[in-house]
C-alpha cells in the first residue's frame, strides 16, 4: 500500500478552506490537467457526509471512472473519500484542517494500493505515486489562492 501525506499552509480561516476543498465545481477547475469532470452523485456545490460523486477523467491517456463516498465529517475539522468504484484496490483520502492565528494546515493523506500485483506496483513505484503527489499538489494551490482571495474579500 502507497501512502502520501502533504502539507499545504493557507492565509484564510479553515471553515473557508474546509468549504473549498469539498466544492465539487471547485475541484473540476483545479484537476484541469486530468479533464475531471463529475458525472454522478453530486456534481455541483458542496458535498457532505455519506455523499457519493462520479469523476471521469483522463491519466495516463486514458480515461478513467472513479466514484467515491464521503464515509467522515467533522465540520471545519476533517473528512474522509473513500473509493466505491474505480481502478485502485483501495482507495482513502482523508483531509485534515487545523487554523492558527488565521494561518490554516491543510494536511492530505492519501493511502491506495494498486491492482495487478507486481506489474501493479512497479507501475506505482515508476509513475502513479508521482502522479498522484504532484495531482494533490497542484489542486491545492487552486484551493490556497481561491481561499485566500475569498478571505480577503471577508
Amino acid at each position: 500500500m502507497t501512502k502520501i501525506e502533504i502539507h499545504t499552509t493557507i492565509k484564510a480561516s479553515k471553515q473557508i478552506v474546509f468549504d473549498i476543498s469539498r466544492n465539487i465545481d471547485i475541484h473540476q477547475q483545479s484537476a484541469g490537467q486530468s479533464n475531471e469532470k463529475a458525472i454522478g452523485g453530486v456534481t455541483s456545490g458542496v458535498i457532505n457526509y455519506d455523499e457519493t460523486v462520479t469523476w471521469k477523467g483522463k491519466h495516463f491517456g486514458i480515461y478513467l471512472t472513479h466514484k467515491s463516498r464521503i464515509t467522515a465529517m467533522s465540520l471545519y475539522d476533517y473528512f474522509t473519500d473513500e473509493m466505491e468504484e474505480g481502478a485502485f484496490s483501495y482507495f482513502r483520502h482523508e483531509h485534515f484542517f487545523s487554523e492558527e492565528n488565521g494561518i490554516t494546515l491543510m494536511t492530505d493523506k492519501l493511502a491506495y494500493k494498486t491492482p495487478f500485483g507486481i506489474a501493479g506496483k512497479l507501475f506505482d513505484l515508476l509513475f502513479l505515486e508521482k502522479h498522484m503527489r504532484r495531482f494533490i499538489t497542484e489542486r491545492n494551490s487552486v484551493l490556497k489562492d481561491l481561499s485566500e482571495k475569498c478571505q480577503q474579500q471577508q
